[in-house]
């Protein structure tokens, strides 16, 4: 196993992102349709939140619609907004960021994905699920 081995490897590119102005309901679809727990939260390339699924099952009954379902009972969506819900203090790495740091920050707090900014722009996300997905191929 490289020990050097930068983010960039293992990290998502294809960043699906949510704006402060779309809504929970538009949030939880993305969730759904893409199979994914986290969505950053970007003001054009600049990353300035981030919502989990984990997020919304806070507020709301998410989980107890079929991922099959495209109706979503939006009541609980309309009495909160993107900004309410997501977290505001979002804790980044850079794509040079090493494999090894990435697998330190994620185990001593209590998230699940970091977005990979560089020069101030979101270029990717990495997930716990991506650090295994490393993992594994190593054996």
């Amino acid at each position: 196993m490289k020990k050097r081995t930068p983010v960039s490897a293992i990290m998502t590119k294809n960043i699906i992102a949510l704006n402060r102005t779309d809504d929970l309901e538009t949030a939880e679809r993305l969730f759904k349709k893409h199979h994914i727990r986290h969505i950053p939260v970007v003001s054009g390339d600049v990353i300035i939140g981030m919502l989990s699924y984990t997020d919304l099952l806070r507020i709301s009954f998410a989980d107890a619609v079929s991922e099959d379902e495209t109706e979503i009972d939006t009541v609980v969506y309309n009495m909160f907004s993107i900004d309410q819900v997501m977290t505001k203090n979002v804790v980044t790495v850079n794509s040079e960021t090493t494999i090894k740091d990435v697998a330190e920050i994620l185990t001593k707090n209590e998230f699940h994905a970091l977005p990979v900014v560089d020069q101030g722009e979101l270029v990717g996300i990495v997930t716990s699920t991506d650090l295994i997905n490393y993992l594994l191929k190593q054996f």
